[in-house]
């Protein structure tokens, strides 16, 4: 059993959150758009920008951003109903060693999209500064340590730099895109644009769902902390449909009036050059921050400690590493392609908590889980190959098909040991 008094324990990495822990839903919703913010998934929109018409790109990204906002809210309802993070539900879905799957998944995803940022945040801020290219490794081991810090203190330090960053990063990006509406003519010209590439619709909302998708999934690492369920639905739509929608209209906006869906260089189009800089600095901080915190979380349920600060340190080392090895260059379809694997763990908690445990979980330290629940394992398998073969929205079909898998097993099993059991009372 945890105790809140041990600093290391404050951020209850391995058991539930107590009621008097629990935090408002601005706490909350500050802390998930802060996580939200995110440079990549402003090239996502920008990818949607120049394939689609205005009207239509608007309505793919009115639907991928919601369809993700839904599948996350689901996810912090039942963090919230039981103060428990993706990692400790795991257990539950996947076994004791099972959940060892899960957390691998979702923690070398995290330090992976840690790695990009670091690179990303060196590697712009040599080009937009003008200084040497020997400055870009050291830069990488600067940022790779330091936007850690927030995430090493908890999740005090993570609320904390988003107060200040969410307000500010929302002042930048209505300038921006308030000149960007003006430079393309206003709503009418922005309308007459011609989409110069080509995408399904199906894939559009597949790259909108999935590049954030991970990230969904683990946003129970504060939705846990809700005071309600309610609280935590209203601060994940927030940030996952609205604040995600919101980044991915960014990059939409650039791609439409300037060609370009990254938001430092259209500031500098814009001659807003030295607040693209800090745009950048803030974005990337307050994701990279939460990122390097899920990794920490996954990484003590792996290994069942409860040392997350130093967990936490590991992963920013981890993250560095590979940044200063180049992983900047082939990550991004990488970790798009593991979006396909991330959201069947999504699917099966959700069946598991409200068919395999009927909405509510055993008390963690004195229930009974085995090594490996294989029903949850074989659902998982089946929601990832549905969704790595599916040409439909492959995210979605991933986490319908692992889910129904998951009830229909579990209840065909139920139905089989009762069978059982009543025929051995005959006997």
């Amino acid at each position: 059993m945890s105790h809140p008094t041990q600093p290391e324990e404050q951020d209850y990495p391995l058991s539930a959150v107590p009621q008097t822990a629990r935090k408002s839903v601005w706490s909350m919703g500050l802390v998930l758009l802060g996580f939200t913010f995110f440079t990549a998934t402003m090239w996502a929109g920008g990818s949607v920008g120049t394939a689609f018409d205005f009207h239509t790109m608007l309505l793919v990204l009115l639907a991928g951003n919601l369809l993700l906002g839904v599948y996350a809210a689901i996810l912090a309802y039942i963090a919230a109903h039981s103060g428990l993070n993706t990692a400790l539900m795991s257990r539950f879905a996947f076994g004791q060693m099972g959940s060892r799957l899960s957390d691998f998944i979702l923690g070398f995803t995290q330090i992976g999209w840690y790695a990009w940022g670091t690179a990303t945040m060196a590697l712009l801020l040599v080009k937009m500064t003008g200084l040497s290219e020997a400055w870009t490794l050291p830069l990488m081991v600067v940022f790779g340590f330091g936007f850690c810090i927030s995430a090493f203190i908890g999740y005090k330090g993570l609320e904390w730099l988003s107060r200040f960053a969410v307000p500010a990063m929302m002042v930048l990006i209505a300038v921006s895109m308030s000149i960007a509406t003006e430079d393309g003519g206003g709503l009418a010209g922005l309308g007459a644009i011609v989409p110069t590439d080509d995408m399904g619709v199906a894939a559009a909302i597949t790259l909108v769902f999935g590049t954030f998708v991970s990230g969904g999934t683990q946003a129970t690492n504060w939705t846990r902390f809700a005071r309600s369920g309610k609280t935590a639905v209203i601060a994940t739509l927030a940030a996952f449909f609205l604040g995600n929608g919101l980044m991915t209209l960014v990059g939409a906006f650039g791609a439409l009036v300037y060609q370009q869906s990254d938001i430092v260089d259209i500031m500098v189009t814009q001659g807003l050059a030295t607040l693209g800089i800090l745009m950048l600095f803030l974005n990337l901080w307050t994701t990279q921050d939460n990122t390097v915190y899920n990794f920490a979380v996954a990484g003590c349920n792996m290994f069942r400690t409860r040392r997350r600060k130093l967990v936490t340190v590991i992963g920013a080392a981890v993250g560095t590493v590979l940044a200063v090895l180049g992983m900047y260059e082939w990550l991004i379809p990488f970790l798009i392609l593991l979006g396909t694997f991330i959201p069947p763990v999504g699917g099966v908690i959700m069946a598991n908590f409200w068919v395999g445990c009927r909405g509510r979980y055993p008390d963690l330290d004195t229930a009974t889980i085995p090594a490996f629940n294989v029903t949850g394992l074989v659902a998982y398998a089946v929601g990832s190959l549905a969704a790595y073969t599916s040409p439909w929205v492959a995210p979605v079909v991933g986490v319908v098909i692992a889910a129904l898998g998951y009830s229909l097993i579990h209840l065909a099993t139920d139905a089989v040991r009762a069978k059982r059991a009543g025929q051995a009372r005959a006997a």
